[in-house]
């Protein structure tokens, strides 16, 4: 499938080849460069040239078309429907508004120009009429009467469209929690009450990530996008997508502590810096790494566990050992024992927002 799909880019290149031949052909400032040409060379080399171009950058033009087509199926599934045909509209208004400005071009001496000046219209005009519905629509249906009749039509974006007209208990999912993926087992369990909302920030954080060259990121950042998917499908009454973005500042964790902030929303999410940062500023924060630790095993001072050593411990003379839901027991003295199932006594333990971690010391008889 790959090399039909390479063929049929490759095939693509070398159309797109022909009119750009018939482009430079039709242009004697172009041919005073080309002595003694034949016309059939020409049309060939630039044929073949495109060809070879488009071979050369198919996995490029692979990538940007699935990054395309995730991007459309996120705006799919969220975008408002009459929003979207508002979007619809205005970009057919736009096209033809550039059609008739372009026509104004038709007899420009310069060919090339005529082309790339008429393109500029069209990639403007079109684009000026698919954004106008998206970013004014409110102003536009207060100013057309008959689009008050329409049910969503003053409404804002989706993150408001709640059956009871309320989200003071809404939860914002980070980017971090997403990829993480234990959040679709905790809504499952209904442990945690929602509604849950997900920027469209931390949608483009995801698409970023799954775009990465870093082959760990681009895995991580496409289980995120499969994470939403799962979450929409299975909690289609629970899972907003929230339009609310905030241009003027870059970073998506001071984003996000500004949308909780501002709306008096609450954040789930597992980055220990977010949480500091978030309970400093005031926001309510759920940690899931909290309530992992809070549903493990709890161990008391004095008890005897019987653990496996292996590894060394930062500091001379400890070794590591872990017990089966990962909590990492720090042994005193343990180091020439590595290797060793070893009878360890816990003499204290520590339990942060990072993960709970164990002190022991060997056991003797």
């Amino acid at each position: 499938m790959e090399k039909i799909l390479r063929i049929v880019v490759t095939l693509i290149g070398a159309a797109l080849g022909y009119p750009v031949a018939n482009l430079i052909m039709s242009n004697r400032y172009f041919l005073q460069y080309i002595p003694n040409y034949e016309p059939i060379v020409v049309y060939i080399g630039i044929i073949i040239c495109f060809g070879l171009i488009f071979f050369i950058l198919y996995p490029f033009i692979l990538n940007l078309l699935r990054t395309v087509t995730r991007r459309l199926d996120i705006i799919l599934r969220n975008e408002n429907k009459v929003n979207l045909f508002g979007q619809l509209f205005g970009l057919i208004i736009g096209l033809i508004l550039a059609f008739l400005f372009s026509a104004a071009f038709n007899y420009f001496p310069v060919p090339g120009v005529q082309w790339i000046i008429t393109s500029i219209i069209y990639v403007v005009l079109g684009y000026i009429g698919w954004s106008l519905p998206r970013y004014h629509h409110v102003d536009i249906a207060k100013q057309v009467n008959w689009l008050r009749r329409l049910p969503e039509a003053n409404s804002t974006p989706r993150v408001t469209r709640k059956k009871d007209n309320t989200l003071d208990n809404a939860k914002v999912l980070d980017t971090s929690v997403i990829i993480d993926g234990r959040i679709y087992d905790i809504i499952k369990t209904q442990f945690v009450e929602g509604p849950f909302l997900i920027p469209v920030f931390v949608l483009n954080e995801l698409q970023l990530i799954s775009d990465s060259s870093n082959d760990l990121k681009r895995s991580k950042g496409r289980r995120g996008l499969d994470i939403v998917s799962q979450l929409q499908d299975s909690f289609e009454d629970k899972i907003i997508i929230s339009e609310i973005d905030y241009p003027e500042i870059r970073e998506v964790d001071s984003k996000l502590v500004k949308m909780a902030k501002t709306e008096g929303y609450k954040i789930i999410t597992n980055d220990y810096n977010l949480n500091k940062v978030a309970s400093v500023q005031g926001v309510e924060i759920l940690n899931i790494n909290d309530l992992a630790n809070a549903v493990k095993i709890s161990v008391l001072p004095g008890e005897v566990l019987n653990v496996s050593l292996i590894k060394e411990g930062k500091e001379p003379g400890q070794a590591v050992a872990y017990l089966k839901d990962g909590t990492m027991i720090v042994v005193d003295n343990g180091r020439d024992l590595i290797g060793k199932d070893m009878d360890v006594e816990v003499t204290s333990a520590l339990q942060t927002s990072a993960g709970r971690m164990i002190f022991a010391k060997i056991k003797r008889s």
